[in-house]
């Protein structure tokens, strides 16, 4: 799924693909990204797509509602 994480902005990286006679094609490496709900500072809920890295973070500290 590609698209831009949220929270941090963070977006798809390149590179390249790489078959075993060593030949080079380019590819892009999509984010693992998630919906979650999260609560905002005045205690509203919101529905952002973030990375599944994100997301446990988010999930560490309690911001996930």
């Amino acid at each position: 799924m590609p698209g831009r994480d949220q929270l941090t902005g963070q977006k798809s990286l390149s590179g390249n693909k790489r078959s075993h006679a060593l030949n080079i094609t380019k590819r892009t490496f999509d984010l693992n990204l998630q919906k979650i709900t999260i609560l905002t500072e005045n205690g509203a809920k919101k529905t952002v797509r973030v990375t599944a890295k994100n997301a446990r973070t988010l999930k560490k500290y309690g911001l996930v509602a």
